[in-house]
């Protein structure tokens, strides 16, 4: 394969660049360095950089132009990403950008885009997502959550968990079985429910990682929902999940994340010292940096050939299930080499406030301290589909199982 990249992106990195050196407040910068989480940052924070993002047009960059998105290319959008990992700017809301807001304006009814697309848009609107349930997370087509047609409404029965900040939205995308005599892919619908609908209780699941209890546990108990909530085709639940998640093809390798924490891996290795010396003076050390840099090429390339959209023999659903599990391979190992090179130091949590010296010395908070970002990690071979999940995607399509 030849692949090169548009010249034209240069002026557009240049642009992002300068828009962020102009726009991105140091305060929220900061914060982002050093308390910021693998998937969100300071929640005023990311409400007031969707504003400011929203002023130039690039909140919802990959939506359709006629719903205020952007004709970029794969790769233009890829270069945005990449920019704003790099000045640590808050994340992008993956739920509007790539889950809910798509399914919505793919598969939605008019009312639907018009009830809610607006308000994901503004915040005003969030959402989370109801698919795991205890016992069917790798193997979701077995979920038990009910609804059931009564008249005009559906009523829901059952329970969800793992289901993040559910306990701060307002509306959950919700899978439930709407047809137990066929096969079960075949009948489970997506429904759109108001978290404020009696018969809803949350229940918040404590965290190794943080004080803050992200992850939560969804019961519903007879809980009516009308039935133009209902996304798209009654039993069509399963083919909008899946293009829900194969939505973002790359996004599951989370590459932007880890080619900021490779720096980081990389200026730790300089700072800190060993006999006198820089620890990646060291021959081993020097053998682990250069294969994980290596391994992180080797994927960084891997999304870029589906960016380009080369022509996979077995369709893109295995290629995303590799790309998962290099990903977050990946992001153990970069987070296991910070936190052996820092040795005790990845223990120690500062105030943000109270950090001395320069950014070298506050490298500790990210890794282990206070957010956590070390442990929270360690569920990425399980969150999104576990390892063996996408393996057995992947050995399937190999051997036409």
């Amino acid at each position: 394969m030849h692949f090169e990249f548009d010249p034209t992106l240069d002026d557009f990195r240049k642009e992002i660049r300068d828009f962020l050196r102009e726009n991105l407040p140091e305060d929220m910068r900061r914060r982002q360095m050093h308390e910021g989480t693998l998937f969100a940052g300071n929640k005023e924070d990311d409400a007031r950089w969707q504003k400011i993002l929203a002023k130039k047009g690039w909140d919802v960059f990959n939506w359709p132009k006629h719903l205020g998105g952007l004709d970029w290319s794969p790769l233009k959008q890829f270069v945005f990403e990449d920019e704003l990992y790099k000045a640590y700017a808050p994340p992008l809301s993956f739920n509007i950008l790539h889950m809910i807001g798509p399914v919505i304006y793919r598969f939605g009814s008019q009312d639907l885009q018009d009830r809610f697309l607006p308000g994901l848009r503004s915040g005003e609107i969030q959402f989370c997502q109801g698919f795991s349930e205890p016992g069917s997370g790798s193997d979701l087509a077995s979920l038990r959550t009910r609804a059931e047609r009564v008249g005009d409404k559906y009523v829901i029965n059952g329970s969800k968990i793992w289901t993040s900040g559910a306990h701060e939205a307002s509306w959950c995308f919700c899978l439930a079985k709407t047809d137990t005599t066929v096969k079960p892919q075949r009948g489970i619908s997506m429904i759109l429910i108001d978290m404020k609908s009696p018969g809803i209780q949350v229940r918040t699941i404590p965290q190794i990682n943080t004080d803050e209890q992200h992850l939560c546990q969804v019961f519903f108990e007879n809980v009516e929902v009308p039935v133009e909530n209902l996304v798209g085709e009654e039993n069509m639940g399963w083919t909008y999940a899946k293009k829900l998640l194969e939505g973002e093809r790359t996004s599951s390798s989370y590459i932007f994340w880890n080619k900021r924490e490779m720096r980081r891996l990389l200026a730790i290795a300089q700072a800190e010292e060993q006999n006198g010396n820089p620890i990646a003076s060291d021959p081993a050390w020097r053998a682990r940096l250069a294969r994980i840099q290596a391994e992180l090429i080797a994927l960084e390339w891997s999304v870029l050939r589906v960016l380009a959209k080369e022509e996979f023999p077995k369709g893109i659903g295995p290629t995303a299930s590799a790309l998962k599990v290099r990903g977050s391979q990946m992001q153990h190992a970069i987070t296991e080499a910070q936190t052996d090179l820092l040795g005790a130091k990845a223990m120690r949590a500062y105030s943000i406030h109270a950090m001395p010296g320069d950014e070298g010395e506050m490298w500790p908070e990210h890794v282990l301290g206070r957010t956590g970002t070390g442990l929270i990690v360690r569920a990425a071979t399980v969150f999104g589909g576990s390892l063996q999940v996408q393996r057995n995607i992947i050995a399937k399509a190999a051997f036409d199982l």
